[in-house]
């Protein structure tokens, strides 16, 4: 077995911890200004933004770095109308018959339902694919590893690329979400959706709902050395 190719570690010049905390503190500021939005301003955003956005989401971790992602992001009118229409379909068979009733109890304090207006509001959607496996040089088949958890990382660096960018996005997961390959022409055999992206400027009289983040205290356990 060969040794793997390798290249220096491209970092700058190491911080000093202070520098480490103020940039820790930072980042959390900004990320507890994030909250899920569902009402969207329909000016555009440019084009080269979303690309840089998902730029930074193929950076990610990803399984014997596969990349098992691809993203699709739709800006044309007709074609964000048409998910819409497939997406409102699968959500109100979800809402009036197959959603448990304990499901809807959890949903109401969110006040969501099977209507998606932001699906045509909003100036773009990213459609998130998972590739189950892809083509290796000569062709041939490759299963890819770990592709779910290598698609939800880059999804969350996406996410929270957008959000620095200052605007706002929302996690939409119709089910079944079939009718994204067909709609964008992504093989379903090879691909699978894992999220719709709604992506935008939040209205001006954008409102969300009055709910609390769990404190740190609440959501990690230390076990640290003497």
């Amino acid at each position: 077995m060969t040794d793997p190719k390798t290249i220096p570690l491209p970092n700058p010049d190491p911080l000093q911890e202070p520098e480490i905390l103020r940039r820790a503190q930072d980042f959390h500021a900004v990320m507890q200004r994030r909250r899920t939005v569902r009402d969207f301003d329909p000016r555009p955003v440019p084009r080269e933004v979303i690309e840089a956005c998902i730029a930074a989401a193929g950076t990610a971790p990803s399984g014997a770095n596969q990349q098992p992602w691809h993203f699709v992001a739709v800006s044309d009118p007709d074609v964000k109308r048409r998910i819409r229409f497939a997406a409102e379909a699968e959500e109100r068979e979800f809402y009036e018959r197959r959603a448990p009733e304990e499901w809807l109890d959890a949903l109401r304090p969110i006040g969501t339902g099977w209507h998606k207006p932001f699906l045509e509001t909003a100036p773009w959607l990213i459609a998130i694919f998972v590739q189950k496996w892809g083509r290796a040089a000569d062709g041939s088949k490759v299963k890819h590893y770990y592709p779910s958890e290598s698609v939800g990382i880059a999804t969350g660096l996406l996410i929270t690329a957008l959000h620095s960018a200052g605007l706002a996005t929302l996690t939409h997961t119709p089910s079944p979400m079939g009718f994204l390959n067909e709609i964008l022409g992504r093989p379903a055999d090879a691909e699978r959706p894992f999220l719709l992206l709604v992506v935008g400027h939040p209205a001006a009289d954008a409102r969300v709902p009055a709910i609390e983040r769990k404190a740190p205290a609440a959501i990690v356990t230390w076990v640290e050395g003497g």
